[in-house]
């Protein structure tokens, strides 16, 4: 794996710290969600849409998922945004259970209820076309609502980063070289944990949680119980997508990184090996973990303007 595959993991969202990228104007957005075991919940988001001089404004809309431990003001997430108000597209920046800190509850890989959710609500009736871009963790669940897609608008669904087999992604990031990315990724689950503990019960204790140190040990204590999987290989094996590609109900791109230090290659090629005819793979080069050069671009057989994510809206918005 290149230097560089840690760089453009770790900068990106540095710059962003420092000097945020600008998010298109939005509104506050919220729907319900009926849970089986919890009941009423609220889903959150923002809600954008193409500002008036927009060269061809038009009815669709991309629904962005974050990652892992992210949240709608990612940086990656805050940059698709941009790249489909240029395109002439709405989006909305969800937000999945308990990213907003707001302790209803949590979320795991394969929880499409939440984009269904989403999608169902009334506030995006008016729209014609729907995408839906992913992130990492959301590029899974979306991979997975693409297998059994609730909303008949739904034209096509694209992945950045996202592990397949979540089995070896959970190994991988709990190798001891992963361990700054471990510790991150554990913190920002914590913080969601803590606010739910604070409203509700839950399944383990939370000096218990704060004591986890593997990504496995996370999963087996808290998202096996919440949902009522018996293992964590039952949850990495029932939920994980990359053996059900075949299945896929619309067109999928996915893009995957060479030198991705927190979804390392390996773990990700078995499954894109012999894509099936509605998945689109590109693999690239540079960059690493949801963060890329703005010249790090990919072939989709299309005219290439602008960056990677213009690139990935503009492949959506051709389906």
């Amino acid at each position: 794996m290149k230097l560089g595959g840690h760089l453009w993991t770790i900068a990106p969202n540095l710059r962003h710290r420092v000097r945020p990228h600008r998010a298109p104007d939005g509104a506050p957005w919220s729907t319900a969600i009926e849970d089986p075991r919890l009941g009423a919940l609220t889903l959150r988001g923002v809600l954008s849409r193409p500002p008036a001089d927009a060269p061809s404004p038009r009815e669709d809309l991309v629904l962005l998922v974050h990652g892992l431990g992210g949240s709608p003001d990612s940086q990656y997430v805050v940059r698709a945004a941009q790249a489909a108000a240029r395109a002439g597209l709405s989006s909305l920046r969800l937000a999945l259970r308990g990213a907003d800190r707001q302790g209803e509850d949590f979320y795991h890989a394969g929880l499409t209820a939440d984009l269904e959710a989403a999608l169902a609500s009334a506030a995006l009736a008016e729209f014609r076309r729907i995408y839906v871009l992913g992130f990492s963790l959301g590029g899974h669940t979306t991979l997975r609502y693409a297998l059994t897609p609730s909303d008949p608008r739904l034209r096509a669904v694209a992945s950045l980063c996202a592990p397949l087999d979540l089995g070896a992604g959970a190994l991988a990031i709990d190798q001891p070289a992963a361990y700054a990315y471990r510790r991150y990724l554990l913190r920002g689950l914590l913080e969601i944990y803590e606010e739910v503990a604070a409203r509700r019960s839950v399944p383990t204790p939370l000096p218990v949680a704060r004591q986890i140190a593997t990504m496995r040990e996370w999963d087996a204590r808290t998202v096996v119980p919440r949902f009522g999987f018996t293992s964590a290989d039952d949850y990495y094996t029932s939920m994980s997508v990359g053996p059900r590609l075949g299945d896929l109900a619309v067109p999928a791109l996915i893009v995957a990184a060479e030198h991705d230090p927190m979804v390392p290659a390996p773990t990700v090629r078995p499954a894109l090996e012999r894509p099936p005819p509605q998945a689109t793979v590109r693999w690239l080069d540079r960059g690493g973990h949801v963060g890329f050069p703005r010249r790090a671009l990919v072939d989709l057989d299309r005219p290439a303007s602008g960056d990677l994510y213009d690139q990935i809206i503009g492949w959506l918005a051709d389906r």
